[in-house]
């Protein structure tokens, strides 16, 4: 019996996160700024911190991770 492979998640290290906005160009289908600039889900989601990714969104977000200049991005698997 094989198990499901995790979906993968963005996850955002709010204590690293200055708003630099490198994430909100490349991932412009997945995430907006608040007020202050800081990147939100663009779809509802239960969570800000761990946003479920989409197999097609997956090659933008590891983009965003490597250029982040804060590194406050990581991709995860979620059980």
């Amino acid at each position: 019996m094989t198990r499901p492979t995790p979906s993968p998640t963005l996850h955002i290290d709010w204590t690293r996160c200055q708003a630099r906005g490198a994430c909100l160009e490349l991932l412009p289908d997945l995430l907006h700024p608040d007020e202050d600039g800081y990147p939100l889900p663009a779809a509802p989601a239960r969570q800000r911190t761990n946003i479920p990714l989409r197999a097609a969104q997956l090659p933008a977000a590891q983009d965003a991770v490597a250029l982040c200049p804060r590194l406050a991005l990581t991709l995860r698997r979620e059980k």
